[in-house]
Formats: C-alpha cells, sequence, structure tokens
C-alpha cells in the first residue's frame, strides 16, 4: 500500500491533522504522520509517528534548548533541515511514496524546503495561506504543488474541509500511482539528456534534440530564465540525466551583472560534480535580462539596451563582462569529475548577435573565448571553436553529436 508522509506543526493543527489522517486512510493510503512543531502538541492531538524532537534530532539539535531559546527563526530553519533529512531517508528506504502537508507562513517554509530536498517526480502537495502570492520561494525549481487554502488553517469548517479533502484525495492518487512507476526511471530503455534554450537559441536546441532523438536519447528541454537552469542542477544532482547539452549559459550573465533571470551561483556545477557528460557552449551569453525597460537599474541605462518585448529588456554583455563569463565557466568546468566540453560559435552567440544584428560584438565575443582558453588551460577541458553561428545547423550537430560520444565513451569505461 502506498504511504503519504503527513507533515505538520501539531502544536497549533493538531485538529486538521487528524482529520487529514482520517482522509488519507479512507482513500486507500498509509500514513505516516511526522511533527514539526515546536512547542509541545495538545492532549487532543494526533500521536505522531515521528515525533518533534526526533526531528529536531536528525538536524543536530535539541528540541527542549529550542524551545528554551525561544528564536522561532531559529526553531523553523533546524525543523526544516531535520524534516529534510527524514523525507529524504525515508525515500531511499521506499517508504514514502507522496508528502502533504498544510501549513500557514512557517509550516509551508519547513514542508517546503523538505519536499524540494526530494527528486523531481515524487509526489509533494502543499496547502497553504501563502500559496495566493508568489509562490517561488517555496516551489524554487521542484514539480511542487501548492494549493490555497483559500481560509485560514485554524479549525476545521464547510471551506477548509473541502480543500484539504481534495489535497488528501490527490495525495493518495499521486502516491498510488508512484508506487506501481517508481522503476520506470530506473527501468527506462532510452538515456536521457538535459538541454538548455532560449528564445534566441531556439533553432540551435531544436536542431540537436532531433539529432539526439535519432541516436536514442530522451531530450528534456530547460527554458534558461533562472529557474530552468535550478531544475537542471537539481535533476543532475538527483542523478537522472545521462548528459546535459548546456548549450544556453545565458544565467551566467544575469548572476554576474545583476540581472533578472539569475539561476544562482551554483550553475554549471551539478553535472560536473556528478561526473555526467557535458558539452557547453556560450549560448545567449550576450545578453543580461531585465523586465520591462522602465525597470532596468539605472545604473544600465546608458548601456546598449534592446526590448526583445513589453516584458522583456535585453542588455548586451561587454567585453569585459565576456572576459569575465569565459573565465567563470573555464574555472566551474575545470572542476568536473567527468567529461566537459566547449563548443564556441565564431559568428554569434544568439539569434540578434549576428551580422549586422543589435548586439553584434565580435570583440566581445573573443574576449570571453579568450578568457575561457586561459581558465582551462593545463586542464582536460577541450575547447572546439567552430566557424559557425550558434544557430547554425551544423554547429548543432556538432555539439548532439561530440555528446553521444561522450556519454558512450563514459558508459563504456563504466562497464566491468
Amino acid at each position: 500500500m502506498a504511504t503519504v508522509v503527513l507533515v505538520g506543526t501539531l502544536d497549533t493543527k493538531g485538529e486538521e491533522y487528524a482529520w487529514l489522517r482520517e482522509r488519507l486512510r479512507e482513500y486507500g493510503s498509509e500514513v505516516l504522520l511526522v511533527d514539526t512543531g515546536i512547542l509541545p502538541p495538545p492532549a487532543h492531538a494526533p500521536a505522531a509517528d515521528v515525533p518533534a524532537d526526533v526531528v529536531a534530532r536528525a538536524a543536530g539539535h535539541d528540541l527542549a534548548r529550542l524551545r528554551a531559546v525561544g528564536d522561532r527563526g531559529a526553531a523553523v530553519t533546524a525543523m526544516a533541515q531535520g524534516l529534510s533529512r527524514i523525507v529524504v531517508d525515508l525515500y531511499r528506504k521506499g517508504k514514502l511514496h507522496a508528502v502533504l502537508a498544510a501549513a500557514g507562513s512557517g509550516g509551508s517554509a519547513i514542508a517546503a524546503q523538505a519536499m524540494r530536498a526530494l527528486p523531481i517526480g515524487v509526489p509533494k502537495v502543499l496547502v497553504s495561506t501563502m500559496a495566493g502570492g508568489d509562490v517561488a520561494p517555496y516551489v524554487d525549481s521542484s514539480d511542487l504543488t501548492m494549493m490555497y487554502s483559500v481560509v485560514d488553517i485554524s479549525g476545521l469548517n464547510s471551506v477548509s474541509c473541502q480543500v484539504l479533502g481534495n489535497a488528501a484525495a490527490a495525495a493518495a492518487g499521486m502516491a498510488r500511482r508512484h508506487e506501481r512507476n517508481h522503476d520506470e526511471s530506473a527501468g527506462r530503455g532510452r538515456p536521457v539528456v538535459a538541454a538548455t534554450m532560449f528564445g534566441v537559441t531556439t533553432p540551435a536546441v531544436d536542431t540537436a534534440r532531433a539529432r539526439l532523438a535519432e541516436l536514442g536519447y530522451e531530450v528534456l528541454v530547460f527554458h534558461a530564465t533562472g529557474a530552468g537552469g535550478r531544475a537542471v542542477e537539481k535533476l543532475a544532482r538527483d542523478g537522472m540525466l545521462d548528459g546535459v547539452l548546456d548549450l544556453t549559459t545565458t544565467e551566467l550573465a544575469d548572476e554576474l551583472v545583476g540581472g533578472v533571470l539569475s539561476a544562482g551561483p551554483s550553475r554549471l556545477t551539478a553535472a560536473g560534480a556528478m561526473g555526467i557528460p557535458q558539452v557547453v557552449a556560450p549560448g545567449a551569453l550576450d545578453m543580461v535580462n531585465f523586465g520591462p525597460v522602465a525597470t532596468v537599474p539605472e545604473r544600465f541605462t546608458e548601456r546598449h539596451l534592446l526590448v526583445h518585448n513589453a516584458t522583456v529588456t535585453l542588455m548586451r554583455t561587454t567585453a569585459p563582462e565576456m572576459a569575465d563569463l569565459g573565465t567563470v565557466m573555464g574555472r566551474k568546468l575545470r572542476t568536473a569529475r567527468g567529461p566537459a566540453e566547449v563548443f564556441w560559435p565564431l559568428r554569434g552567440v544568439s539569434a540578434v548577435d549576428v551580422a549586422d544584428g543589435p548586439f553584434e560584438h565580435p570583440e566581445a565575443n573573443r574576449a570571453g573565448l579568450d578568457a575561457l582558453r586561459a581558465a582551462v588551460r593545463g586542464g582536460e577541458v577541450r575547447v572546439h571553436e567552430l566557424d559557425a553561428h550558434v544557430n547554425d545547423p551544423s554547429f548543432a550537430v556538432a555539439m548532439a553529436d561530440r555528446l553521444h560520444q561522450l556519454i558512450t565513451e563514459d558508459a563504456r569505461r563504466a562497464t566491468p
């Protein structure tokens, strides 16, 4: 029978969690109740299968001390860390097929952090009072499902019972499906490759995807808008990828210069850390992304700007910035434990970086390439210069074919 791990603060929401546990059982699920509350639960609260002191200990903390100190922020952080370790351990032992929580802001922060620690594909349902606003801090790049609670999670009533009942039914159904199919990824027939894409590199990725499909790969395409890059990094760290075609590394520019689509400082590190073959290109490194033109920071208003559409404004990276990006890319790739190669197109890195195009700047691109070569000198990262534009079919096919070779060679080395 599929198991739903029900996580929440029993010190404040015992009635709701007792009700949820009964609904889950009615829907055919085993239930494992985990208490993440800081204070002692009231007498009427359901008994937890994993008490709060166990959650605190999992993070190296003593619950009594957390209570005595009275720092709510520190306590929430500790319980989130402990819960993350507990749910990951349960999942690895095959004792978790879905996670369900219902919470306010503090409980949502605890539950969401633990849910994000689980691999993509593990069902995660969070009913939250915070789901009516910006949910990015909770969801990030995970497949977490959030439901707005409509009313506060404070007692049972005609509205909360409908919302919580739907959440319980969803979690139970997801858990059953996951239990039946949890071996899908392990037994998949085709190797999986992640590819990164932007509108200005779409032709290249479409061509590469078609070529990789011909070679027998399943290709997952990610929009390089920050969350997309983080998703690629997470899938790589979760061991769900056989290779990465990182054709569009534009998020590095936003991280360096201060654009709105940064994927964070760990971008371009997971595949290397996991030893996964990767072929990388400077796709769309010619641009930093901002919102509507009126939102571009004042310090950049004299820069070379291009209004891409009503909601997106692009700023051309300068030669010094491209040099910095080449250095960043090279240093990250030098740490890779698996094969890593760079394909650099000499005729432009995006659809707007073309001859007589708005972002044409060959000197800046050359500065990036020279800095990249300097950063990888003496290491094992190979850099290929191609007399092509990033969106030329020949460039995309060359990247795809080389990734196929690296994956094949890597698999051969791993075979006893």
